[in-house]
C-alpha cells in the first residue's frame, strides 16, 4: 500500500490554500459550490471548504514542502535526527568522564581486580590483556589528573550543546543552522581524515564519506558562502519555486 505523504501531512499540519492575484491562477484554483467557496490545496491538490490561508502575488506564494523542496527538508531532517542522537550520546559520554573524575581511584581498584579475574580466562585462549591496546587506553586514562578530565568533560559538553543546536535549526530548516553544520562539519573534517592515517576501519571511512556528501549537499543546494550566486540566487529560486507551484496545482502549463 503506498502512503500519500502529502495528504498525511495536510491531515496533521492543515491544507495550504492560497489565493493568487493573477485571475488567470485563481480561477483554477477556485471554486464555488452549494457549500459555499472552495480552495485547490497547493500540497495535496483536494479541494478545501473555506477562506485560503492567504493570498497575494503568485510568487509569494508559501514554498509548500512537497516535490525537491520535500526531498530536501527530508535530507536536512534525516541530519538533523543524526545530530541529536550524536548529541545525546556525547552528554551521557561527558557525564560518564566526569563522574570518573570523581572516583577514579574505586574504577582503577574495580578494574584491576576484574582483570585479575579475567587474565587467565583470556590467556587460555591466547589473547595477553597485559598487551592489549584498549586494557592500556584504559589504564592511560587512569593516569589523567582531575582538572584534566573536567576539562574533556567540559569540552565534551560544548561539542554536544553544538550538535543539539545544529539539530534543531536543521530539523526547523534554518538558514543559520545550515552555516553551522557546514562550518562545524568541515572543521572535524581534518581529524577524521588524520584518524584514518593512524588506523582504518570501514565505521570511520562510512562516517568521513557521509560528513563530506553532508557539508557538500548543503553548500551547493542552499547556496552557502556565495556558492552558485548565493543568497541572491537562492531567494530567487524560492520565489520561482513558489510561482511553479501555483501554477501547478492549478493546472497552469507556462
Amino acid at each position: 500500500m503506498k502512503i500519500d505523504w502529502d495528504r498525511r501531512t495536510c491531515a496533521r499540519k492543515g491544507h495550504a490554500t492560497y489565493a493568487p492575484d493573477d485571475p488567470r491562477l485563481r480561477i483554477r484554483l477556485h471554486a464555488q459550490t452549494a457549500l459555499g467557496d472552495v480552495w485547490r490545496c497547493l500540497r495535496c491538490g483536494d479541494f478545501v471548504l473555506g477562506e485560503p490561508r492567504g493570498s497575494g502575488p503568485a510568487a509569494d506564494a508559501p514554498l509548500v514542502p512537497r516535490g525537491k523542496v520535500l526531498r530536501d527538508l527530508f535530507v536536512l531532517r534525516f541530519l538533523a535526527v543524526e545530530r541529536a542522537v550524536r548529541g545525546v550520546f556525547i552528554v551521557l559520554v561527558a557525564a560518564a568522564v566526569w563522574k570518573f573524575s570523581n572516583s577514579q581511584d574505586a574504577v582503577r581498584r574495580l578494574f584491576d581486580e576484574y582483570l585479575d579475574v579475567f587474565r587467565p580466562v583470556f590467556r587460555h585462549f591466547h589473547y595477553d590483556l597485559d598487551h592489549s591496546p584498549v586494557v592500556g587506553s584504559v589504564q592511560k586514562a587512569f593516569g589523567y589528573k582531575h582538572s584534566t578530565l573536567l576539562l574533556v568533560a567540559a569540552l565534551l559538553l560544548a561539542y554536544a550543546l553544538v550538535e543539539i543546536i545544529e539539530a534543531v535549526g536543521l530539523w526547523y530548516a534554518k538558514r543559520w543552522a545550515e552555516y553551522l553544520t557546514v562550518v562545524a562539519t568541515a572543521a572535524f573534517l581534518p581529524l577524521e581524515i588524520y584518524e584514518l592515517t593512524e588506523h582504518i576501519s570501514w565505521l570511520k571511512i562510512t562516517t568521513l564519506v557521509l560528513n563530506i556528501l553532508a557539508v557538500l549537499y548543503i553548500a551547493l543546494t542552499k547556496r552557502l558562502f556565495g556558492l552558485r550566486g548565493g543568497r541572491r540566487k537562492f531567494d530567487e529560486e524560492r520565489h520561482s519555486a513558489s510561482l511553479m507551484e501555483v501554477e501547478e496545482s492549478a493546472g497552469v502549463t507556462v
